[in-house]
C-alpha cells in the first residue's frame, strides 16, 4: 500500500479525537473558568501593599528548578519533589494495606457479634476522635523510631472509617438475606463470601475511600514533626524553616493532585468491582 493510499485514514482519526474532546469540553470549561478565577484573585491579592504571600507567577520563578527536575537526588534528605512523594506514598501504602487488614476483619466481627461491639465500640469511638498528630508523640516514646513511628500514626488514622463502616454494613445486611441463608442451611464459609461480604461492600468501599484522604492527610503531618526522613511533609516543614514559601505552596499542589489522585483510583475500584445495582 502507497502513503497515498493511507492518507485518507488520518482525518478519521482528527476526527474522532475532536469528537472526543467536544464530548468532553463541557465537563472541562466550568473547572478550568474556576481555576483562572482563582489564580486572577490570588495573583491581586499579592500585589496588595504589605501581603506576604507570593502569587502564582512568584511561585513558578522561585520553584522552576523543582518543577523541571522533580527526579533529582543529591543524597539525605535533599531530594526531587518525585522522591519526596514517593517516599510518602510508599508508607502510605503499607499502613493503609494494614488498616484496611485489620479493619475489615475487626469491623465484621463487631458487626456479627453483638457482645463484642457493645464492648468495644465506645473505645473505638474515643479513640478515632484522636486528631493525627497527638498520635505523634506516642507513637515516638513507644516505638523510639521515625519510621514506624510514621507508619504507626496513618495505620491509627486510616483504621476508623474502615472498621466502623464495615461494622455498619455487616449489621444493616437486610434480614431476607439471613434468612434465605438459613433456609438454605448455607455453611459459614459460604455465608461469608456469598451474603455478608458482598452486601457489606459498598459500606466497605465507603470506608476505604475516607481512609485513603485521612492516611494521606495523616503522613503528611507524622513527617512534619519527626525530622529526618524523606517524605513531602518533611520537604514542607524544611522549606518553612528555610523561609520558601513558594516551595511550600508547590509542595500543597502536589499534595492537593496526588490526594485526587488516589480517591479517584480508589472509585474507580469501586465502579470496578460493584456491580451497578450496588452503588
Amino acid at each position: 500500500m502507497t502513503v497515498a493510499q493511507k492518507r485518507p485514514a488520518s482525518p478519521k482519526l482528527d476526527n474522532s479525537f475532536l469528537s472526543t474532546l467536544q464530548k468532553q469540553f463541557p465537563e472541562l470549561v466550568p473547572p478550568a473558568i474556576a481555576l483562572l478565577v482563582f489564580l486572577t484573585i490570588w495573583q491581586l491579592f499579592s500585589w496588595t501593599p504589605g501581603a506576604t504571600l507570593p502569587g502564582p507567577i512568584k511561585v513558578i520563578q522561585d520553584t522552576w528548578i523543582l518543577i523541571l527536575y522533580p527526579f533529582y537526588d543529591k543524597g539525605g534528605t535533599d531530594k526531587g519533589l518525585f522522591w519526596q512523594i514517593w517516599a510518602s506514598l510508599q508508607r502510605v501504602a503499607i499502613s493503609y494495606t494494614l488498616a484496611a487488614i485489620f479493619g475489615i476483619g475487626l469491623g465484621v466481627l463487631i458487626g456479627v457479634n453483638k457482645t463484642m461491639s457493645k464492648a468495644l465500640d465506645p473505645l473505638f469511638q474515643l479513640l478515632r476522635t484522636v486528631p493525627p498528630l497527638a498520635w505523634v508523640p506516642i507513637s515516638l516514646a513507644a516505638l523510639r523510631q521515625n519510621e514506624p513511628a510514621a507508619l504507626f500514626v496513618i495505620f491509627i488514622t486510616a483504621i476508623w472509617p474502615i472498621l466502623i463502616n464495615t461494622a455498619v454494613g455487616v449489621k444493616e445486611i437486610p434480614v431476607d438475606y439471613n434468612n434465605v441463608a438459613k433456609v438454605l442451611q448455607l455453611s459459614k464459609k459460604e455465608y461469608f463470601f456469598n451474603i455478608l461480604i458482598p452486601a457489606a461492600l459498598p459500606y466497605i468501599f465507603t470506608g476505604l475511600r475516607i481512609a485513603i484522604g485521612l492516611a494521606w492527610l495523616a503522613i503528611i503531618a507524622a513527617e512534619i514533626v519527626m525530622s529526618g526522613i524523606v517524605g513531602i511533609g518533611f520537604f514542607i516543614w524544611d522549606a518553612y524553616q528555610n523561609n520558601n514559601v513558594s516551595e511550600v505552596i508547590l509542595a500543597l499542589v502536589y499534595i492537593g493532585v496526588v490526594g485526587l489522585i488516589l480517591d479517584k483510583l480508589m472509585a474507580a475500584l469501586q465502579n470496578w468491582i460493584l456491580p451497578t445495582e450496588q452503588k
